[in-house]
């Protein structure tokens, strides 16, 4: 007579069996995680460039209707002497971002901007604003740009808030006023960023102000008209030393215009706009016209993230870093290397981060009679 029969226990993973299979799926994930952000991000720039397309594609149909590239800022000067931040007279201080709107298919915000009350008045004025203040126009911002949503504080007293001239309108349905801003900015080109906006000082990568008259043959890192402006290269007034004139497209504050005829270096070679960073530039906004341009003296993703509150760090701090410095006119973005630009002919380049700085400049400047090749950038 047999003996009962048994049954043989199953034989379970050993700890060190676990520990290896562990490791093993976390190496997988370790290797696949990189190429998963690196589509998600090259979605991202896909779309970012789509963006940009949009925007040249507007600037194009606005210029073939006016005769005329849009303004930088609707502000306009009763002289070269008041042409100094601040002395505008009679305009309603907005940007180029209101001027293209029926050109991408935003005309219902157009229409509910009363182009007759200045977005710098503040108050029941500025209130009537609210309602395109408040909407978000998904062209004017990167995928890219986790550091906002389209709308950031107000102030950045705060240490991460954005100035404006005035006070922000309260929202129609009501809750904190905030300030809509912009991931695409306008290009004034090879006029200092700095130049003589801090006297005294030079920044590394430009040529100084001082350095004037131009020595013939020589490239510069910076021409009088700081920030695309009629601002005399000294002292930053218009005293009649070395009068500024824009070199770019936009000029946001005193008033030049750009006709395409005047884009002599050609079209396929001179930078419209590019892309900015809300978190590195506090006077950031969509609507204002100070804030509507960058230039190309200050090199591709130059950080300029610091808070303005630390010690130092104020308006026109040397302190570089800070978002108070005017590196902060600066073009750049989250891209890793570099940042995207559309250009007058509406093609868009992703130029690096380490182009050359006389490159940058001469594909800045739209007359400027320098001699650029694509495989340059």
């Amino acid at each position: 007579m047999s003996g009962p029969k048994t049954t043989p226990r199953s034989r379970g993973f050993t700890l060190i069996e676990l520990l290896v299979v562990i490791a093993i799926i976390a190496v997988l994930i370790a290797l696949l995680l990189p190429a998963v952000q690196a589509a998600r991000e090259a979605a991202r720039r896909a779309q970012c460039t789509n963006n940009l397309k949009q925007i040249g594609l507007a600037f194009a149909n606005y210029e073939s209707a006016n005769s005329i590239y849009p303004l930088g800022g609707m502000t306009f000067v009763s002289s070269f002497q008041t042409s100094t931040w601040g002395n505008e007279v009679a305009n309603n201080g907005m940007s180029w971002t209101a001027l293209i709107l029926p050109y991408i298919e935003q005309n219902t915000i157009f229409n509910a901007i009363n182009y007759s009350v200045s977005v710098n008045s503040g108050g029941a004025s500025l209130q009537s604003f609210a309602t395109a203040w408040y909407t978000r126009v998904p062209v004017y911002s990167c995928p890219s740009d986790g550091d906002q949503d389209g709308f950031r504080p107000v102030g950045s007293g705060n240490g991460n808030g954005q100035d404006i001239a005035s006070a922000a309108p309260n929202p129609p349905g009501g809750g904190t006023p905030m300030i809509p801003v912009s991931n695409y900015l306008g290009s004034f080109g090879d006029n200092y960023c700095i130049g003589c906006n801090n006297p005294g000082v030079t920044f590394p990568t430009e040529t100084p102000y001082t350095l004037w008259p131009p020595v013939p043959g020589q490239p510069r890192v910076g021409w009088p008209g700081e920030q695309g402006t009629r601002l005399d290269n000294f002292s930053c007034s218009n005293t009649g030393n070395a009068p500024g004139t824009l070199r770019g497209m936009f000029d946001v504050t005193t008033g030049q215009t750009v006709k395409l005829s005047s884009v002599t270096d050609g079209t396929s070679n001179t930078i419209a706009a590019g892309e900015g960073l809300p978190a590195q530039r506090a006077d950031n906004n969509v609507w204002e016209w100070n804030s509507g341009a960058n230039g190309t003296t200050v090199p591709i993703n130059y950080f300029s993230g610091q808070s303005c509150t630390l010690p130092g760090n104020g308006w026109g701090s040397t302190n570089w870093a800070s978002r108070c410095a005017y590196t902060n006119t600066g073009f750049k973005s989250h891209h890793p290397g570099g940042c995207n630009f559309v250009f007058v002919d509406g093609s868009v380049h992703f130029l690096k981060q380490t182009i050359n700085m006389i490159t940058y400049c001469a594909i800045g400047s739209r007359n400027g009679g320098e001699v650029v090749s694509s495989d340059q950038y």
